[in-house]
């Protein structure tokens, strides 16, 4: 029966993209977070970190934090938080599944639309393997990408079927998941006219008036979405390189960057997690061949595309999805990024896979192994690429190598050189970033941080008020300064500089707790209660919060409130010798001296050469002997 195995060479060529897939992006199981992001969406977000309810939803709708709007992105890093805490393996693999599912949709939708297998299995393969899919996949952060994809995708899935079967529901689903998708990524705002090049190729609808009507409510989505974002990045600051970088600077990079982005595709070696913006320094000569050879490409692909409409539909697609991302409106530091081309590069795909297929038509097994060649050096370069993400140090270290003036990416690397108290050779690099980027405020505030954990208060204290002179609105700066000045024996001027962060940004945790513990060192135990429960109205499990709350309420004769507030510390963190030492001394004074004793030796299980809660303890046994 020679149609049998056609009919499950699709259920074969499934399991062998998932197979892989797994094969290339296993590794990730045991990688790490990095620096570079992942704090801002995971490991430092106590939202994400509070569990889905009610609050947490609300927030996740109207917060732009991180720069963008995306809820439905933050609820997905929020249930993974509950599921899997800080094991950056789960979060990890959760990726991987969604670029298994986004691979395997892109593979039934090609080939219902086109009923072509093969050119299908090709554009699945080259979507799962390319090199470029690395950063989407290896980076939690970029959750955004391989979710607002899987949502892309069911948008396609379901207005297939609606073009098949004219009904409601495909309709209403299609519309839906297009949402879902843009509250992902507003990447998504290039959508409709993806779908309007597929009414023309492999749909092959007639064009009429109902087309464009039946895509107006998309439209409408996209143009919400869009200024919706406009408002969130302008607001949080993120598009002050627009100002940075001139409009002829920026024009010049975008044109650039789609010729880079084929280059990249085509010969993807020395990808970086960031490509420094140029500037004004790409020559004009540079841009004008850039200039020249896309629009030849356009001609051309336009030209042939009218007997050939994949041609057509396969550029335009590149072209069109590129148009958010591509630069015109300038939104960070980069001059491109591998993420940007997750789902751009499937229209390219499209031109090799059906192009192969008209030129070599009579030549399949040559066609086959010329594939099989291709994609298997796509998914050998993928893996090699995927190590550079297993930790920060890798990730950065890459960077550097195969970039240069990268000042964020230095920046980032001298940060977390401190925080492995590397401290030298963080205090070089911060300098060396400084070098590129003097008027950093970031870099300035990050350095001035390093100097203080070496002793350096006063050098420290310089940078603090650099970073606020260059960037006044950076809370960051005030928090570290007064902790600079508290250091100095200043409470005072500290207590100022707290204000003016919390003023600046009015949720800033670290600003409010260390308000609550210099009032507390300034015997003022009633500021510092109302500011440590202020702390706890914010992130209610901050167990600093609730240490120092407890030992302020003891101070005042709240003896049972900060016995409560001591318990809870220990409760999370079991083995804080000190804690244990402290409700000793505070069951002592209710005069529950057996539990005390209990205490005092928890404690010294801890730390057996504490010789103050060894003494304590001894009287308390004296004491309760005698009694």
């Amino acid at each position: 029966m020679p149609g049998k195995p056609h009919r499950y060479s699709p259920l074969l060529i499934s399991i062998c993209l998932v197979a892989a897939i797994i094969a290339v992006y296993w590794p990730v199981y045991k990688y790490d977070f990095v620096k570079y992001d992942d704090n801002t969406y995971v490991t430092d977000n106590i939202n994400v970190q509070s569990g889905l309810n009610f609050k947490n939803i609300r927030w996740a709708f109207t917060a732009d934090y991180a720069s963008n709007w995306h809820p439905v992105t933050w609820m997905s890093h929020t249930l993974d938080w509950q599921l899997f805490k800080n094991w950056a393996d789960g979060h990890h693999l959760v990726n991987v599944l969604f670029h298994i599912l986004n691979t395997l949709l892109l593979f039934y939708i090609f080939r219902r639309m086109t009923k072509a297998i093969w050119p299908s299995a090709f554009v699945a393969a080259a979507f799962a393997l390319h090199p470029l899919h690395v950063e989407s996949v290896a980076w939690i952060a970029e959750r955004k990408d391989v979710l607002s994809t899987f949502f892309w995708l069911l948008t396609m899935w379901a207005y297939v079927h609606y073009v098949e079967k004219p009904k409601l529901k495909w309709y209403l689903a299609s519309l839906v998941f297009f949402i879902l998708g843009l509250m992902s990524k507003p990447m998504l705002v290039t959508l409709p006219f993806v779908l309007l090049l597929l009414d023309y190729w492999p749909l092959e609808r007639k064009f009429s008036k109902m087309l464009i009507i039946e895509k107006v409510p998309f439209f409408i989505c996209s143009i919400a979405s869009s200024i919706v974002t406009f408002f969130v990045q302008q607001k949080s600051g993120a598009m002050s390189n627009i100002e940075l970088f001139g409009l002829t600077a920026r024009i010049n990079n975008a044109v650039a960057a789609y010729v880079m982005y084929i280059v990249k595709m085509i010969w993807p070696v020395r990808l970086a997690a960031l490509y420094p913006h140029p500037g004004g320094g790409i020559s004009t000569a540079g841009v004008i061949v850039c200039a020249l050879l896309l629009v030849v490409a356009s001609i051309c692909f336009i030209y042939l595309g009218r007997r050939r409409k994949f041609l057509t539909v396969g550029w335009l697609w590149y072209l069109g999805t590129l148009v958010p991302v591509i630069g015109l409106v300038q939104v960070g530091s980069q001059a491109m990024a591998d993420r940007y081309t997750y789902m751009t590069l499937t229209g390219l795909f499209i031109i090799i896979g059906w192009g192969a297929k008209e030129i070599i038509h009579n030549k399949k097994m040559s066609l086959m192994w010329l594939a099989v060649i291709v994609l298997l050096a796509s998914a050998v370069t993928a893996r090699q690429q995927l190590k550079y993400w297993e930790n920060s140090l890798t990730l950065f270290e890459h960077t550097l190598q195969v970039t240069e003036n990268n000042y964020f990416i230095l920046s980032n690397y001298a940060t977390y050189l401190s925080e492995l108290d590397r401290l030298d050779q963080a205090v070089e690099r911060f300098n060396e970033a400084l070098k590129i980027k003097p008027d950093s405020a970031e870099v300035h505030n990050n350095l001035g941080g390093t100097l203080l954990k070496i002793g350096k208060t006063q050098q420290a204290i310089e940078h603090f008020k650099l970073a606020i002179k260059y960037k006044p609105d950076l809370a960051q700066a005030y928090c570290n300064l007064a902790e600079a000045l508290k250091n100095q024996g200043k409470p005072e001027e500290a207590v100022s500089y707290y204000q003016q962060a919390i003023k600046i940004k009015p949720n800033y945790v670290s600003a409010w707790l260390g308000l609550a513990i210099t009032f507390n060192e300034m015997k003022d135990f009633d500021l510092a209660i109302e500011h440590f429960n202020k702390v706890l109205e914010i992130d209610r499990n901050n167990i600093f919060a609730h240490g120092h709350l407890g030992m302020a309420l003891a101070a005042v004769g709240k003896t049972d409130e900060a016995i409560k507030e001591i318990r809870f510390v220990l409760s999370v963190t079991p083995n804080d010798a000190e804690m244990y030492r402290n409700l000793g001394i505070l069951l002592e004074k209710k005069g529950q001296t057996a539990e005390a004793i209990n205490a005092y030796r928890m404690a010294l299980q801890i730390n057996p050469d504490d010789i103050s809660t060894r003494r304590l303890r001894d009287a308390a046994m004296r004491k309760n002997e005698s009694n």
